[in-house]
Parts: C-alpha cells; sequence; structure tokens
C-alpha cells in the first residue's frame, strides 16, 4: 500500500510507526470501556499525495468536516449524555485520522465521566489535534439542544439525469473536456459518486459538489468522470483532491471547488472539501445522512 500510520500515545515521544497491516479496518477489534487515545491511528498525507504530484505547496486550501452522531460520556453522577459532534481538520494537516481508529476512540468515552462539555470537547480537541498534526476544531451538540435539521441539497444543477454511455472501468482524466463556451460560474453535483476504502474494499457512497467559474465544463464528460470513481480504491480525502487536480488540469477554471458529502459508516461521515477561492463551507445533511 505503500502508507504508513502512527501509533498515538500519551505522549507524543512515544509515538511509533505502524505499517497499514496493523490498522483496524476489516479486523475484529475490541472495544476500550474506557477513554483510550492509544487507539487512534493517524495515516500520513504525503504518502497518498505523492500519486498525486503534491508536494508542501498545495494548489487549494479546505477541510476534512467529520460528523460523528454517536457520541455519548457520562456525568460525574454517572447519568449518560448524548450529543453529536462536528470535528474539523485542516486540509493541510501533516495526518488524517484513520475512520475506525477514531470510532473506536469515541466510543471509549462512553463509560468516563467528564464536568462539562467543554472539556470532554477540550480533551478531544487535544487528542485529534496530536494525532493530526494541526488544530483541530470541534463543536458539541447535546440531544436537548440539537436542532430540528432539515434535509438540505448541493447548489446548483444535478447532473444525474443526462442520458450518457459510460464505459470507464477506472478513473480517466482525459473524460474531462469543455463546452468551447465563453467563462461561466456555476455550480454542478451528483448523487452517483461510489468509491472504495483502499483497506477493506468496502464501497463508500456518496454526492459531490463542483462549483467553479471559467470555460464551461461538458456535463456529459463530468457525470461520466464521476462515475468512473466507482471502482477506484482510495480514501475520501484522496479521491477529492485528484478530482480538484484533474478538473483543474483539464478544464482549466479561474477558480474550483471540490465538496464531497460521503454517507455515513459507523456513525460517522467524512465530507473533505477543497477549494483555491472559497474557506469554510456549509455542513448541511443531505438525504442519505
Amino acid at each position: 500500500m505503500g502508507r504508513y500510520t502512527t501509533l498515538t500515545r500519551h505522549h507524543p515521544t512515544d509515538d511509533l510507526p505502524q505499517e497499514m497491516s496493523q490498522i483496524p479496518l476489516g479486523k475484529p477489534t475490541e472495544y476500550p470501556d474506557q477513554y483510550s487515545p492509544r487507539v487512534l491511528f493517524a495515516v500520513l498525507r504525503s504518502e497518498a499525495r505523492k500519486a498525486l504530484e503534491l508536494g508542501d505547496e498545495l494548489p487549494f486550501q479546505g477541510a476534512d468536516i467529520w460528523n460523528a452522531w454517536e457520541l455519548t460520556w457520562l456525568e460525574p453522577s454517572g447519568k449518560p449524555v448524548v450529543a453529536t459532534a462536528v470535528i474539523t481538520v485542516p486540509a493541510n494537516s501533516a495526518n488524517i485520522v484513520e475512520s475506525k481508529s477514531l470510532k473506536l476512540y469515541l466510543n471509549s468515552l462512553a463509560m468516563s465521566r467528564y464536568a462539562s462539555i467543554d472539556e470532554i470537547a477540550g480533551v478531544i480537541r487535544r487528542d485529534l489535534s496530536r494525532i493530526t498534526g494541526s488544530q483541530v476544531m470541534i463543536g458539541i451538540t447535546p440531544a436537548n439542544e440539537f436542532p430540528a435539521r432539515k434535509i438540505a441539497d448541493l447548489p446548483g444543477d444535478c447532473i444525474d439525469d443526462l442520458d450518457v454511455q459510460i464505459d470507464a472501468g477506472s478513473v480517466d482524466a482525459k473524460i474531462l473536456k469543455t463546452t468551447g463556451k465563453d467563462s461561466i460560474d456555476e455550480a454542478l453535483h451528483s448523487h452517483l459518486l461510489r468509491s472504495n476504502c483502499p483497506v477493506t474494499h468496502q464501497p463508500d457512497m456518496g454526492s459531490i459538489l463542483i462549483r467553479y467559474r471559467g470555460p464551461a465544463i461538458d456535463r456529459e464528460s463530468l457525470l461520466r468522470y464521476i462515475v468512473s470513481f466507482r471502482q477506484h480504491n482510495d480514501f475520501h480525502e484522496t479521491c477529492v483532491e485528484r478530482m480538484f487536480l484533474d478538473i483543474k488540469a483539464r478544464c482549466r477554471p479561474g477558480k474550483l471547488t471540490v465538496y464531497a458529502r460521503y454517507n455515513r459508516r459507523g456513525g460517522l461521515d467524512i465530507n473533505p472539501f477543497r477549494s483555491d477561492f472559497e474557506t469554510m463551507p456549509e455542513n448541511p445533511r443531505l438525504w442519505r445522512q
């Protein structure tokens, strides 16, 4: 696989490199019942970005937005609290968090006691900032304060109803083309995104938003390109970065955003956002989330 992970321990100097073969994905795993930052695994972004020919100077900014739907812990009295959390990891962090390890970590809080939301938020922020090598943001909302979140949709035109013939067996940037029309400003989205976990090869499904300013992208070619990820093995974050680079190179927009909203798995959904002109996006809950 060519990637390595770092196992977080209580002291940063105790961090040890771990082969991807030791990653918890796809393996029977014991769930810790007390606070356990040791279960966190970090995957180096640099290893995945080498294949994309990306160096230290990134052509985009952005973040990975994680929604955690199964967060729970105990008050000092032993009474449980249930909540949701939004975890935001900067795109320029050294590492990403391996998803199953994050689930194990969050579940390890279930029988631990915390005096307040601020206290548990501080613990999670500290541990995830350490594992990613960057300042992570976290917002926690308890169930009794959670407002009714209506199902939202992505902005712009959905291209899923286009009548296209698709025969791409692998990702091919050459599929992408422009129409030759003058520069436009538009948003396009699709719910047909599917890629596979590079460790378990299980499918990850979601929606994708492309917002750009530049020569008009041929919509049929864009849909064929999105569907070409159907058997592609990569992490969510890398798929989005590959899309950004391919669209930028082939269609040459002056401004570009690529934003994926992946479906929930194990109580977590991961939503990578990459842009060269926008900052932090909204965090809408789509129909499959």
